[in-house]
């Protein structure tokens, strides 16, 4: 299988959270995936770039956030990276529930919606240096031909 890798980098702004999903899962259709592994990849990235966001940079338009994906054998290997406040608590913060803003109403669902749509996620993060997602789906054509 053809491996393939890009990256970009966009602003810490709220309208560019659609246009990350966009690109990624423009870049992902070539490994023919299902519309429903496609949703999990849109939402998944749209849940760690709104993390950078709204946690990472606390609102700041002018931070950036790099976006990298590589079609590796079959998968997709997803990064969403920013360079803000990190997480003090990383087990903390990916308990079900549990928000940092809940003055904001989030929901505190991003990591566990990121989990449960992925086949594998990895959280980096020093506080005060930032945070690394990396996120794995491995898609079902892929499945069947390594049976």
């Amino acid at each position: 299988m053809m491996n393939n890798k890009m990256s970009f980098t966009i602003l810490s702004r709220s309208e560019n959270e659609h246009f990350a999903r966009i690109v990624v899962a423009a870049f992902i259709a070539q490994l023919d995936p299902t519309v429903e592994e496609l949703t999990d990849i849109k939402t998944s990235v749209s849940e760690a770039v709104t993390n950078c966001i709204i946690h990472g940079y606390r609102n700041d338009p002018t931070q950036e956030i790099i976006i990298t994906v590589e079609l590796r054998d079959g998968e997709a290997w997803i990064s969403v990276q920013d360079f803000g406040e990190g997480i003090e608590d990383l087990a903390q913060a990916r308990m079900p529930l549990y928000t940092s803003k809940p003055d904001l109403e989030r929901s505190g669902m991003g990591f566990t919606i990121m989990e449960n749509f992925m086949n594998h996620l990895t959280v980096y993060s020093i506080p005060g240096k930032g945070t690394t997602v990396e996120m794995v789906k491995v898609f079902s054509k892929t499945i069947a031909v390594v049976k």
